[in-house]
């Protein structure tokens, strides 16, 4: 069941970012943050009232509330990153966001083994080669790799974060529910400053309504994609999970090879592989 769930979760991670990627496209990213995050937010208001969540509030939910103060950031940078493509170099450099947890493990006076060690070196590696010789040339370029490494350290930190807000199924459901809800306000706060600024809520010609359930499912899917991972780390060994978890990458790629025929160059598609292999070797270290 370990293997199902961890697999089912990269299924839903490399759709939801492969949706949230391309409604950015068509719709400011901020605004497919706070729509898609507002959907998840209130069905998970209701999974937390029918399942009793409410009974696990406690001072650990602080953990949930600084995640949902660092998430839009992480998915703002990386919608937008998606956005600006390709998408099959910026989701694998995102998986990078593994590096935070261990990096916390260091600081906590853990020490990294072999495979932590050689998958930092892959990764880095890895990020360098992404770029390939455009990585030199318009300021675009050099945008889409740094938003993609701020998304990653992003996610990162909120999953370190998510991990200590819950200790029980129910307490997870309470500890996403928060996020989201912080995720809403904080992004709304955001896209009204962007608003009063000059900077556009919906594309030219009004908001597409016909896009609102394309909304709903990136941002279900990132909820659900969270719920089976919780489920994959309590019915086997943690490793095994995120190592298959984290294959979620491979998913958005092949949806942008089959729905928007992307074509990467060699040395951008060698550094991609290096960043998701880097990423696994630090999983299973």
């Amino acid at each position: 069941m370990t293997a199902l769930f961890a697999l089912l979760t990269s299924l839903l991670w490399g759709l939801a970012d492969f949706g949230g990627g391309l409604l950015a496209r068509r719709t400011p990213a901020l605004t497919v943050v706070v729509v898609s995050q507002g959907i998840a937010a209130v069905v998970l208001g209701a999974i937390v009232l029918a399942t009793g969540g409410w009974s696990e509030a406690g001072p650990r939910l602080w953990f949930a509330f600084a995640a949902g103060l660092v998430g839009p950031v992480a998915l703002l940078c990386f919608y937008q990153a998606l956005a600006l493509g390709p998408m099959g170099v910026v989701s694998p450099l995102a998986t990078l966001s593994v590096a935070v947890p261990v990096g916390v493990g260091l600081v906590l006076g853990e020490r990294p083994g072999l495979f932590q060690a050689v998958g930092s070196a892959v990764a880095v590696t890895g990020v360098v080669l992404a770029g390939g010789p455009q990585l030199r040339g318009t300021a675009v370029q050099r945008r889409t790799i740094l938003m993609t490494l701020v998304a990653a350290i992003g996610f990162g930190t909120v999953f370190a974060l998510i991990a200590e807000a819950s200790t029980t199924v129910t307490g997870l459901f309470l500890a996403l529910f928060v996020q989201r809800v912080t995720d809403v306000v904080v992004g709304g706060a955001a896209l009204v400053v962007s608003v009063r600024r000059g900077g556009a809520a919906v594309p030219e010609g009004g908001f597409r309504w016909g896009s609102l359930p394309a909304l709903a499912f990136v941002g279900l899917a990132d909820v659900a994609a969270n719920g089976t991972y919780a489920m994959a780390t309590r019915s086997g060994p943690v490793t095994v999970a995120a190592v298959l978890a984290s294959l979620y990458p491979v998913v958005t790629a092949l949806a942008a090879l089959g729905f928007l025929k992307e074509r990467l160059r060699g040395i951008q598609t060698a550094g991609a592989g290096l960043a998701l292999l880097g990423t696994l070797l630090l999983a299973t270290g």
